[in-house]
């Protein structure tokens, strides 16, 4: 409530710096909308579809590898255990991180030589006939069936929940863990960072041996019970908050790195940047909608009611996850040593 009082008598008597924050979070949010679908589309785009749980296990640990980062950062600028502080030096280092990373995307990623590579592949390993069996089937390349259809709604809804749940827990962390547990919220977030980094490969094995779906809900089963945790600690129990959140990195990357390869999988020919426009809208609008829903919530009830809000959310995806009937893995024996790198999908 104090920081909302600042904030509003900041925004009273300069309305400009408000009118100025606003526009320049605009232009950042749809510049991330504008780069962020085709990067995360070019994977499918120069990978067989073998390959793309493991390549989309790669985006991930890059990802948690970004995340670190962020953390890092933060310390670095000693911004983990305030709540009101200039962030100004961190965004520029993050923006020249971001420019010379993008100098290094363009001079060194070939998109137009991957694609042909690809399609090689495609032909190699008898992958090219996809498209022609949808059509077979009735299943015209752009349009997906009735059941179809309903899987990707159902996956989506849930991709929407969970991150309703997850972000407003990542984005209130930095006003939580100081006024409530007084304890820094850096570390908790690293911890969980770092546990996802070593869970990846074994979360990837675990998926090609029980199918993404069930892997997906036991993930969000552990991350409702870690969230729905958090609210019953107190300063002198706060110390267990880097176990839970060492297990809430374990139950998010459970989810994350299965859920895109879902989404991507249903789609057919050249529509994969569409279905990947699909998960970021719906993840996206989470990201943006949450801070404010929790935020409204917090003022009215208090900042304990942010877990059981996160742990609310995350518990509705596994009612949307569990109704899910494909994108799903298929157990079967492999024909060859290139497809034992993944898993056919329905």
């Amino acid at each position: 409530l104090h920081l909302n009082q600042k904030a509003w008598v900041e925004t009273s008597t300069s309305p400009g710096t408000f009118i100025i924050f606003s526009i320049t979070l605009f232009i950042a949010l749809l510049s991330m909308a504008t780069f962020r679908s085709p990067a995360v589309a070019l994977m499918p785009d120069v990978t067989i579809k073998p390959l793309r749980s493991k390549a989309n296990a790669v985006i991930n640990l890059m990802g948690t590898f970004g995340g670190i980062g962020a953390i890092v950062i933060l310390t670095i600028f000693s911004l983990d255990n305030l709540s009101y502080v200039n962030y100004a030096p961190a965004f520029i280092t993050v923006g020249i991180i971001m420019l010379i990373l993008l100098g290094i995307f363009l001079w060194k990623v070939k998109e137009p030589k991957l694609v042909k590579e690809k399609e090689a592949e495609d032909i190699k390993y008898g992958l090219e006939n996809e498209d022609l069996e949808a059509e077979l089937e009735h299943e015209s390349v752009q349009e997906l069936s009735k059941e179809k259809k309903r899987a990707l709604i159902l996956i989506l809804s849930s991709v929407f929940l969970w991150f309703i749940g997850y972000n407003a827990v990542t984005t209130k962390l930095s006003d939580y863990a100081p006024k409530v547990l007084e304890m820094g919220f850096s570390l908790p977030l690293l911890i969980a960072q770092g546990a996802a980094l070593i869970a990846f490969v074994p979360i990837g094995i675990i998926a090609t041996k029980i199918g993404r779906r069930k892997t997906i809900l036991i993930g969000i089963v552990l991350l409702t019970l870690c969230f729905g945790s958090v609210y019953f600690l107190t300063p002198d129990t706060a110390f267990i908050m880097y176990v839970i959140f060492g297990l809430t990195g374990i139950g998010w990357a459970t989810i994350n790195v299965n859920s895109y390869p879902m989404v991507v999988e249903l789609a057919k020919g050249s529509n994969v940047g569409k279905y990947t426009g699909y998960y970021y809208t719906f993840s996206m609008a989470a990201q943006i909608l949450t801070p404010i829903l929790s935020g409204i919530l917090m003022d009215a009830l208090g900042r304990k009611a942010l877990f059981p809000y996160a742990a609310i959310f995350v518990g509705l995806a596994f009612i949307t996850m569990f109704f899910v009937k494909h994108g799903d893995a298929k157990i079967i024996k492999k024909a060859s040593v290139i497809e034992n790198f993944d898993v056919d999908m329905d």
